[in-house]
């Protein structure tokens, strides 16, 4: 059974959203979606991760901004896994393994064509060897391999950019097809979604990260530089 709509009302509530436009195209989809998604079936995962996926499915671009880890739409199953495991929840292992089996069910989206996504990262991410030198060698890898998909544009920010706009908050913009959109920030102590004029500005922060960062072109050859030359066991 999917959510109906007086829990979603609770939860929009619980979390802070109040444009009438969103809330109704949310809850428009909780009322047509009979069936449920394809996440339903993981019944461990948390119920804020849930909702985000929820969102996520129903965008049609993202632009998210990571200073410390790969966004997820973009890891490999062994760096999910490292990233999974030290978790502040400590999830148990099979809690972890279904939540790495989501994360790769969610990259669909990107893969076959339902979502775009513009990933900008600070060079901190390449160099950050989660989960140690091979497993780094192998995203590294798939960095490269993702941006090829017309749907995938990677931008790094190079340390010699210095300091820049956000650089001690990661965040995501969720854009929907027929709504405004919504900025997702993931903390230790709780999530947060913004909306309305917090998601102009969080625009124009993202648009100063990406003139911040080396051209999607620059950036690639950065990536294949690290991998050929910095990656130390």
């Amino acid at each position: 059974m999917g959510i109906k709509s007086p829990a979603l009302n609770a939860l929009l509530d619980e979390y802070g959203v109040q444009d009438p436009e969103l809330r109704e195209t949310l809850l428009s989809m909780a009322r047509e979606g009979k069936q449920r998604g394809w996440w339903a079936k993981y019944s461990d995962l948390p119920p804020v991760y849930r909702q985000y996926i929820g969102l996520e499915s129903a965008a049609d671009e993202i632009h998210d901004f990571q200073t410390i880890v790969v966004p997820g739409l973009l890891q490999t199953e062994a760096y999910a896994q490292a990233i999974t495991s030290r978790e502040a929840s400590r999830p148990t292992p099979d809690a972890i393994a279904q939540r790495v089996t989501v994360r790769m069910e969610r990259q669909k989206l990107i893969t076959e064509g339902q979502l775009r996504l513009v990933a900008v990262m600070d060079e901190a991410v390449l160099h950050r060897q989660i989960g140690g030198a091979e497993v780094m060698r192998d995203q590294l890898t798939a960095l490269l391999e993702a941006a090829k998909l017309r749907t995938v544009t990677v931008q790094v920010i190079p340390f010699r950019e210095g300091a820049y706009a956000s650089m001690l908050s990661s965040f995501a913009i969720l854009n929907f097809p027929d709504s405004r959109g919504v900025v997702y920030i993931e903390g230790l102590t709780g999530d947060l979604y913004a909306e309305g004029d917090d998601v102009q500005r969080c625009t124009v922060v993202f648009n100063e990260l990406r003139s911040s960062a080396l051209s999607p072109t620059a950036s690639l050859a950065m990536i294949k530089k690290i991998l050929d030359t910095g990656l130390q066991p």
